[in-house]
Formats: C-alpha cells, sequence, structure tokens
C-alpha cells in the first residue's frame, strides 16, 4: 500500500523490525516485524520453525545469533499494526539485540523509521489518530496524571467523546440535506429540532474544551510563583513546601537575587514553584535584573502567592487574574486579622491547607476525566464556531440548505481529531514525534 502521509517511508509492501522495548541492560527485549515476510523472515533467524504457524501461539526455539528465545506470531488483522507480525523474545544484552537485529535486516527487513509501527496501526484502521497519541503520552508519562491521561486517549475514550459530538453534527447534516433535496416527499426541516441537537452538541464540546487547560498543565505542569517584598519568607516558604533546603535563608533583605525553581507533584500534577526575588526599588544592578526576573516569572505563572510578613504587613499590586494572599510568620503574630491564608514556614503550620488550595486553584489532576491536547482544543473551539453559525443560520429567514455549509465545516474539524479528515502534513507530524519502536 502506497503511504501518502510519512515523508522517508516509500511503501508498506516492504517488511520492518525494531527493538520495542527500551534500550539498555535488561532481562528481556523485544523485536517486532511487521510486514508481508515477518514469518518469513523470522523463520529465517529462529528454528525450529514450524510448516504451519500457528497464530498466537508462543514458539520456543535458538535464534541465529547463538541466543535462545520466544517468537509470538500474529497474523494479518489480529496484530497491532494489523499486519502479519513476528515478536522475537530475546535476553535483553546490547550485543544480543544488536546481532539479532542485525540478522533479521540481513534477511530482507527494513529498520522501522520513528512511529511506524504505529502508523500502519493507523492506516490500517486498528488505531485513531487520538489512540495513536496516547501511545506517545503513555511513553512519555512521568506522573500518575500523565498516566491516566494517556490511558483515557489510548483505550478509546477520546474516540468515543468525539464520534458522538460528530455524529450529531452529521445526522443533522443528513437532515439538512434531505429537506433540500426532497422537500416535497418529507417537508421542511424541523428547525426547533435542530436548534435543540445544536445546543447539546455545543454543551458536549464546552465540557470537553473545559479540560484544556488542566489537560495542559498535567502534561506540561503548573507554575506557581511566589512572591512579596523583601524577607517576607519566601524562600523558607518555598524550603517548607519542598521539605528542604533549595533556597538561602537569611534576615537580609534582598538575599534571593534570581529566581528559584523546585518541581514537586501535587495529586498527580508536576508544579513547579518560583521563589521570586523581592520586589523593591533598589541601585543595586544584580539585585535589579532579579527584580525583573521576579516580575517575568509573574507574568508566566499559572498562580502567583502573594506572601506577606505578618509581622510588618506591607503588600503590593501583582498584575494577575490568579493571586493567592498568605500571610507568613503566624507562630509570631497569634493575634494579627489578615483576610487570606496564614501559615508558618518555620513551624509549618497552615501548610496543609495551602497545599490544598493551590490544587484546588491549579485544578484537580485526578478527577479531570478526559483533559484534551492542544491539538484537540484548537479544532474543537473551530467546529464550535461552525456549529454557533449554524445555530444562527436556522435563526435566520434563510434557506435550509446554508445551514449544511457550516454543518460540514463542523463535521471536518471534528474529523481531524480522530484522523478520518487530518490532512496528511499534520499526520507526518504527529508520527515524526515517535520514538523508533513504537
Amino acid at each position: 500500500m502506497k503511504n501518502l502521509y510519512y515523508e522517508g517511508v516509500e511503501t508498506f509492501a516492504d517488511t520492518i523490525v525494531a527493538p520495542i522495548t527500551g534500550a539498555g541492560r535488561a532481562a528481556v527485549a523485544i523485536l517486532r516485524l511487521s510486514g508481508p515476510r515477518a514469518w518469513e523472515i523470522a523463520g529465517k533467524v529462529f528454528s525450529p520453525w514450524p510448516e504451519v504457524v500457528e497464530p498466537r501461539h508462543i514458539l520456543y526455539g535458538h535464534f541465529i545469533n547463538g541466543d535462545d528465545g520466544l517468537v509470538f506470531p500474529f497474523e494479518e488483522g489480529r496484530s497491532f499494526t494489523g499486519e502479519q507480525v513476528a515478536e522475537l523474545s530475546v535476553h535483553g544484552s546490547a550485543a544480543s539485540v544488536e546481532s539479532l537485529l542485525k540478522e533479521c535486516l540481513n534477511a530482507g527487513a527494513r529498520m522501522a523509521e520513528p512511529g511506524e509501527f504505529s502508523l500502519r496501526a493507523f492506516l490500517n484502521g486498528e488505531i485513531d489518530l487520538t489512540e495513536a497519541e496516547g501511545i506517545r503520552e503513555t511513553v512519555d508519562a512521568a506522573t500518575s496524571a500523565q498516566l491516566r491521561q494517556a490511558n483515557a486517549f489510548r483505550n478509546g475514550k477520546v474516540r468515543e467523546e468525539i464520534e458522538s459530538i460528530r455524529d450529531q453534527v452529521v445526522s443533522l447534516l443528513t437532515a439538512v440535506e434531505a429537506s433540500t433535496d426532497f422537500s416535497e416527499e418529507i417537508g421542511d426541516l424541523d428547525r426547533d429540532t435542530a436548534r435543540a441537537k445544536l445546543k447539546s452538541a455545543l454543551g458536549h464540546v464546552d465540557r470537553l474544551l473545559s479540560t484544556a487547560d488542566i489537560g495542559r498543565r498535567i502534561r506540561s505542569g503548573a507554575t506557581v510563583a511566589i512572591v512579596g517584598v523583601p524577607n517576607a519568607g519566601k524562600s523558607s516558604l518555598l524550603n517548607a513546601l519542598l521539605r528542604e533546603d533549595r533556597a538561602i535563608v537569611t534576615a537580609i533583605p534582598g538575599t534571593t537575587r534570581d529566581t528559584i525553581e523546585a518541581t514537586v507533584e501535587l495529586g498527580g500534577l508536576p508544579v513547579r514553584f518560583v521563589d521570586t526575588a523581592g520586589i523593591r526599588e533598589t541601585q543595586d544592578e544584580v539585585e535589579r535584573i532579579g527584580v525583573d526576573r521576579s516580575r517575568q516569572a509573574i507574568e508566566a505563572a499559572d498562580l502567583v502567592i502573594h506572601l506577606i510578613d505578618l509581622s510588618h504587613p506591607e503588600e503590593m499590586e501583582i498584575d494577575h487574574d490568579q493571586v493567592l494572599r498568605v500571610g507568613n510568620k503566624a507562630d509570631l503574630t497569634p493575634s494579627v486579622v489578615f483576610d487570606g491564608m496564614c501559615v508558618s514556614a518555620l513551624t509549618g503550620e497552615g501548610l496543609d491547607a495551602l497545599v490544598a488550595e493551590i490544587r484546588a486553584r491549579l485544578g484537580d489532576a485526578q478527577t479531570a476525566e478526559i483533559p484534551i491536547l492542544d491539538r484537540h482544543a484548537s479544532l474543537l473551539e473551530e467546529a464550535r464556531g461552525a456549529i454557533a453559525e449554524t445555530m444562527q443560520t436556522l435563526d435566520a429567514p434563510v434557506p435550509d440548505d446554508l445551514a449544511a455549509v457550516s454543518l460540514r465545516s463542523a463535521a471536518r474539524f471534528l474529523g481531524e481529531i480522530t484522523g478520518e479528515t487530518t490532512p496528511p502534513e499534520v499526520i507526518d507530524r504527529i508520527f515524526h514525534d515517535f520514538c523508533i519502536g513504537k
């Protein structure tokens, strides 16, 4: 089959091979052969090879490189790629893997391109584009929330959500076209029913779009900037949150002259805390640079903790839409009335409540059921615009068939998410992000 999507891969008529387990020392490694000659090539590098292969029955024997191991044969249509596949399980030394890989190449296989196994699975209809993205996200997952998000893609949950919306749109498009082409037989379009369907579709789209921010934070992490005047206890608070001394803590105002960063996992969400230099007017050139970087950190932050020394309250104007006011040194000022959260970085008083509030402000990664990717969000925004345009058309005294134009656009944008209508260059870009063996 001619490949129209992936730059550098000319045809699917050849058989490809690559290790599908990680590089490095291990007890076991697996090489995958996929393509029309997978079993033939496996039979050249492994013995004894049966005259009649029983798919999905494990074979034990010896490889041509002297190692012994297992072969797992899968027939076309019943494998990950949808092609004939043989997976070769050998001892995991680099020498064993490299020598067996060389034998497979000598026997007629070609080295797989990055992501080519998944690409073949996609083009053969075994997975959709969101499931392919789920494979990539699973490989990259470093936190429990990232893995849960990846599983939602890989297990087809995102596809099901998108297909549900697209089915509504296509069903309405069919009704519009039928009322236009066969108006005498079936009558005019019921616009009230059509509006109700569009409203339902819009609600579904909005629900998915509402997960975009938490999805982005799950993948890339959130940034929390700790800001305040010098000596408010910002470095002490950072150390208390991290439970280790990452920042210099002294009683000299202006000690932190640059931003100090550290990342922790809060409820599955990677959170990067930035301890900023105290913001004040200064003639010290080095400190002034630190203050400028503090202002940049505020602009880039998802949440700003405005830390105030309760023993010497001094507040500052912070231009940010997510500011959490926190009073520090509560252990020294028990009688002070403060209309924000109170903590003591020294004793740990109030820290658990502060962490809970930070999690609440950033979004709960544990309860985000289907956090979408940026690519999905962009296309959902386009689809939403097209659906809203259709509703405006149906509210106007114009022919029904004008609604078909925006409905087709909505269906196309939704189809791009799952791969049904995705441009070749986008597919190429997605699979180029994969590693070899996936």
